[in-house]
């Protein structure tokens, strides 16, 4: 017996994301699960291959690998925004090019990635003056700090764990995180804290250290996200996820 069916427009009607994970990424996915928990939109997920030392040499090798982890998305599917999870890997091979490899795939995809969106993020916080926290070796780290004094953010201050192992980094406790950010608030006039890379456990305690220290705080994974709803015109506020929920993108 052959059934008659119906179709119709998918999960996506609102908007559909594809995110491209680390290979070596333990904390994006269930982060993101939460922050595009939305009515209408659609979450795709594909890895892109990754050694767990972190190096600029091994950041880069990725940008060749990223048409193929596009193809891993559903080609069927017309996706509003793809976001790329590396900040490291965003800052060595430039927010450009991470973009033209993507869209080699997709083409009418809106693209973005971690360092990207921390741009946007302080610019419609309307922040100058950044506390920089990130778990990486300092070569990785100071390139990101020229990156975001490139287009005119001051870093007050830079932290850093310097772990250059990515299941390590994933392991480092949200406490940790809590006491950094507060040494580095209680360091230099700052009026953001961003706290970088994708495998930081950051979520849960973004809106306590908002509290604690009154001012936005950003991380990878939530600016990523915000930027990826933002670019789709998906205007959730989200405010259990931090003050940045509730702007709109400048520009």
């Amino acid at each position: 017996m052959k059934l008659d069916f119906d179709t119709d427009d998918g999960i996506g009607t609102r908007a559909t994301f594809g995110a491209i994970v680390l290979e070596t990424d333990e904390t994006l996915e269930p982060e993101f699960a939460r922050m595009m928990a939305l009515d209408g939109v659609a979450l795709y997920h594909s890895r892109i291959a990754m050694v767990s030392d972190i190096r600029p040499e091994t950041l880069g090798q990725m940008e060749a690998d990223l048409p193929a982890a596009a193809r891993l998305l559903p080609p069927s599917l017309g996706f509003d925004v793809i976001g790329y999870g590396c900040t490291s890997a965003s800052t060595v091979i430039g927010s450009d090019r991470v973009a033209k490899a993507i869209q080699s795939v997709f083409p009418r995809a809106k693209v973005t990635d971690p360092l990207k969106a921390i741009i946007a993020a302080c610019q419609s916080l309307k922040a100058r003056q950044v506390g920089f926290i990130t778990p990486y070796i300092p070569q990785v780290s100071q390139r990101m700090r020229h990156k975001l004094e490139d287009v005119g953010l001051e870093i007050s201050c830079l932290a850093s764990f310097e772990e250059g192992d990515d299941p390590t980094v994933a392991r480092i406790t949200p406490a940790s995180i809590v006491r950094a950010a507060e040494r580095v608030a209680n360091h230099t006039p700052c009026d953001v804290i961003v706290i970088s890379c994708t495998n930081l456990r950051c979520l849960d305690i973004i809106p306590l250290l908002e509290d604690r220290l009154n001012r936005p705080v950003i991380s990878s994974n939530q600016a990523l996200a915000w930027h990826m709803q933002r670019l789709a015109r998906v205007d959730a506020p989200n405010p259990q996820f931090g003050r940045l929920f509730n702007c709109d993108l400048v520009g």
